[in-house]
């Protein structure tokens, strides 16, 4: 994951055991040729883990991996931030186009697609799909701690569908740590046998029952307007890459999120993607699905770390550091 292939680690540990080995060593050492030493170098200095050395001009040292891979693992971590982001975006946009397209068919059932309207037609297809589940049930669960008629109503759902020996993932969001009943809720999930993880951000709610059927919000921003039943193969098929990736950066339950060597968690570094783009404290506060004081706080805390008086010079600081 971090770019290193095996060859390229093989020549790093034996420059960190042996720094003043040559290639010629290097080679023997590993029965390389020097061509592939060298290739093996040069990968290496493209990942920072090798630097020109200060006592022997035209040679490289290694830089240690409490620093260079510490500084790998950091850049991936923020690559993945802003994938997460991305995928946020593009589901939002995707929900945003099936809509569109719903409204101009309401109440009618195509090859592909079938609108419902109202919480009733919604909660009872849900019912549908839960009982006729015989593998998997996938599902996004965004906005932080869930309401109780929603918890409510999925738990004898839920059950039915485990004792069946379906395979339950849910992914929430971080916040949703601060609500009692949703963690417990989460917490009997996993005992029950399902399996739970939370990222900062998520797309919009979304249901995947057996890779055939999808539920959407008909519109992202009001779940009360309807939902969008979907079965084409290619779009459940792109749904589903969606998921798998949300579900690859999502940390387990009960875990708490684990700060990189700078000490941010994932959801400092979403706070600082969505503040680089210019984001207020209200958009903010709803992306993470935390108050808006919460994120006011966040942000005066970054701030703080940061050293910086003003948005601007805390953005400049944050780059400086590489944070952004």
């Amino acid at each position: 994951m971090l770019g290193i292939d095996g060859r390229a680690e093989k020549v790093y540990r034996a420059m960190l055991a042996n720094p003043g080995w040559g290639v010629g060593e290097i080679g023997e050492h590993l029965v390389l040729t020097e061509n592939e030493v060298r290739t093996a170098l040069d990968k290496l200095f493209e990942l920072a883990l090798l630097s020109p050395s200060m006592e022997a001009p035209g040679a490289m040292r290694p830089v240690r991996p409490d620093v260079g891979l510490s500084a790998l693992l950091a850049r991936r971590q923020a690559d993945l931030a802003r994938q997460q982001h991305e995928i946020a975006a593009s589901h939002a946009a995707i929900a945003e186009m099936v809509a569109e397209c719903a409204v101009l068919r309401p109440e009618t059932t195509q090859p592909d697609y079938e609108l419902l309207t109202g919480m009733d037609a919604i909660q009872s297809r849900l019912e549908q799909l839960a009982l006729r589940a015989t593998f998997e049930c996938l599902s996004f669960m965004p906005g932080g701690g869930q309401s109780p008629a929603s918890l409510a109503a999925s738990r004898p759902l839920d059950e039915a569908s485990l004792l069946r020996g379906v395979s339950l993932r849910t992914v929430y969001q971080e916040s949703v740590r601060n609500d009692q009943a949703t963690v417990a809720y989460a917490q009997w999930l996993v005992q029950a046998g399902g399996e739970v993880g939370t990222v900062p951000v998520l797309p919009p709610r979304m249901v995947i029952v057996d890779q055939e059927v999808a539920l959407l919000p008909a519109d992202p921003q009001n779940s009360r307007a309807g939902a969008v039943q979907i079965t084409g193969r290619g779009m459940i098929a792109s749904l589903l890459t969606l998921f798998e990736q949300v579900w690859t950066a999502a940390a387990p339950l009960g875990a708490e999120p684990e700060p990189d060597e700078e000490g941010l968690t994932p959801q400092h570094r979403e706070l600082l993607l969505l503040l680089a783009q210019g984001m207020t404290d209200e958009v903010t506060a709803k992306r993470l699905s935390v108050s808006t004081r919460t994120a006011r706080r966040m942000v005066a805390d970054l701030m703080d770390r940061l050293g910086a008086r003003s948005r601007f010079e805390a953005g400049l600081r944050a780059a400086k550091r590489g944070w952004l």
